[in-house]
């Protein structure tokens, strides 16, 4: 019965993965890039499995591609076993035992620019054949699809397939560089910030929502300078254009700048280190994971 069923089995995943990519992509030309082919190649893949379903499964219209009837009912059973293919591929990186290749690193902009340099430098001595790349990035990457391998993070996750460690707590302040103070003045308590200037690192809207979730009364006519880059709106408060909510940590290693109302007290930040369960019983991504968790904590008692 068992040999009999698998021969029923007419494709390859190539061929299946072809299909689910340009279905997502809505083009062969879109999909040949996603996939690192050559348009031909991916063309001759779906037409393979169209010819082995008996069944078409694109209209064509103009450049674009549109599923036909049998396309759509196919296509949430290719998109199982591609998630499938990925818990597969994960599970086998999951169990490579080499302390080599790559292991991929998410951090925000300024945790990786101020943090993760000097833990890389160890990590070499530690581990040479280890290749690390640093997605420097503040929007949240998926670990469940590999868009990372370990990511840190504020904010504990709550996937049950993430394993998170607590690596420590730090706290957030306010801060101004010398120039910004000498043109408007030293605020000595939270009512003097009513007239301020701040540098927004991110969305206007959120950045204000957090920073009066903080204690801060401030609206958008306080905000003259914003960024996406939280690296590139901190270099505008090294520079005096501004004031801003900082971590301590990144503001101790930026001399141009000084803590300012006292009386604003601190805002906890918690520092979270996380991996997929299955790529933590990998001896690489076990060894880089345990690396930074213990350089991170370092970094807090200093």
């Amino acid at each position: 019965m068992a040999s009999r069923t698998w021969q029923t089995v007419r494709f390859d995943w190539n061929q299946a993965r072809a299909f689910l990519v340009t279905a997502e992509e809505g083009s062969l030309s879109a999909a040949a890039r996603a996939l690192g082919l050559t348009q031909p190649t991916l063309g001759r893949q779906v037409a393979a499995l169209e010819e082995a379903l008996g069944v078409t499964l694109f209209e064509r219209l103009g450049r674009s591609l549109s599923l036909t009837e049998p396309g759509l009912e196919l296509v949430d059973h290719v998109k199982a076993m591609g998630e499938a293919a990925g818990r597969m591929s994960l599970a086998a990186s999951g169990q490579s035992q080499a302390i080599e290749g790559q292991v991929c690193i998410t951090a925000s902009d300024l945790l990786s620019v101020y943090h993760l340099p000097p833990v890389l430098e160890r990590l070499r001595c530690i581990a040479p054949e280890i290749e690390v790349e640093v997605v420097a990035s503040n929007e949240i990457r998926d670990l469940k699809r590999r868009e990372a391998d370990i990511a840190i993070r504020h904010v504990r996750p709550e996937q049950p397939d993430l394993i998170a460690k607590h690596v420590r707590d730090t706290t957030a302040h306010l801060y101004a560089a010398p120039a910004y103070l000498e043109r408007h003045g030293r605020p000595s308590t939270v009512e003097d910030l009513v007239d301020s200037v701040f540098v927004a690192a991110g969305q206007p809207d959120r950045y204000l929502a957090d920073v009066r979730s903080s204690g801060l009364p401030l609206t958008k006519a306080n905000l003259k300078y914003m960024s996406d880059s939280g690296v590139m709106a901190w270099e505008m408060v090294k520079q005096g254009l501004g004031m801003a909510i900082m971590f301590r940590d990144v503001a101790e290693l930026t001399p141009e700048v000084e803590n300012v109302v006292p009386d604003f007290g601190t805002v906890p930040v918690p520092l979270w280190l996380v991996t997929h369960r299955e790529l933590r019983t990998s001896r690489r991504i076990r060894l880089v994971f345990d690396v930074l968790a213990e350089a991170l904590a370092r970094d807090g008692s200093t």
